[in-house]
């Protein structure tokens, strides 16, 4: 969902510069978790408007995964993961997003796995660019029952373009474990894209991919990298509504092989702004 964002002062013209630097910067050293299935999203350049709360659930429950425990963390076959998001809009090019990640699954109930906490920076539409750009950065610690890879740091940029009734958006995202295993592996890449058409004003249809590749200095063979591919809707039905759901397949034998997901959203306006709907 995309929204139109006022004009940006010089100086804030250079103070999103320099924070989009910032943020890139940590991205040098360090690497990638391999995809978790708590937030499956392709994410649009837009940020939350200020005065504004956006308000998501993430459900995935996992039909077919991995069987075993293996060095203490539990299996993915049916985990249901539920995982609340909420980004309060600051500026209108900046937004802070906060996740509580949890899981259910027999033999373990209802569980809490983590937190990550999300700032993000976008370069607004009033500037004209050719394409939306916005650069999130997340921080955050997971169980180790659920990853051996406990702290985790990630730098997401994103690009995304509207041609008609068609849709792209890719997301390059740049990870890297600061606590667990894979501390010492280096920064890595974990690419995801979207491509959906509108078939009507209110139903729009696409593919969302995702996957990790590991260690950019040392690229994993296919077998090992994770690789998602989801055939999804998005249903239109107000702009202060988000309405995602999908089934993807893994194409590789490291990745989970069957999963169903679904995110529903509503943005709360505190401002005293004109309804939208």
């Amino acid at each position: 969902m995309r929204e139109q964002r006022g004009v940006p002062t010089r100086t804030g013209f250079h103070t999103v510069l320099r924070l989009l630097l910032l943020l890139a910067l940590p991205g040098i050293p360090g690497l990638a978790l391999a995809q978790a299935n708590y937030e499956i999203q392709v994410y649009g350049a837009a940020t939350v408007p200020p005065q504004n709360l956006m308000v998501e659930l993430h459900s995935n429950f996992t039909v077919e995964g991995q069987t075993q425990t293996i060095d203490g963390v539990y299996p993915t076959n049916h985990q249901e993961h539920e995982t609340l998001e909420l980004t309060q809009g600051i500026t209108d090019w900046s937004e802070v997003g906060f996740y509580v990640f949890t899981s259910e699954q027999d033999g373990h109930g209802v569980q809490w796995v983590g937190d990550h906490i999300r700032p993000r920076l976008s370069v607004p539409e009033s500037w004209n660019w050719p394409v939306g750009v916005s650069v999130s950065t997340e921080i955050g610690y997971q169980r180790a029952e659920y990853t051996p890879d406990t702290w985790t740091w990630e730098i997401r940029p994103i690009i995304d373009k509207s041609i008609g009734r068609w849709y792209f958006a890719f997301n390059p995202a740049l990870e890297r474990t600061l606590h667990g295993p894979d501390v010492n592996q280096g920064l890595g890449f974990a690419p995801a894209f979207k491509v959906s058409y509108d078939f009507t004003p209110v139903v729009s249809g696409g593919i969302e991919y995702y996957a990790d590749y590991g260690a950019i200095a040392n690229i994993a063979p296919i077998h090992d990298q994770q690789q998602q591919l989801f055939v999804v809707a998005d249903l239109n039905v107000s702009p202060v509504w988000e309405i995602n759901f999908g089934v993807g397949i893994g194409a590789t034998g490291s990745t989970d092989h069957l999963i169903a997901k679904a995110i529903i959203g509503r943005r709360i306006d505190w401002g005293r702004h004109s309804p939208v709907d």
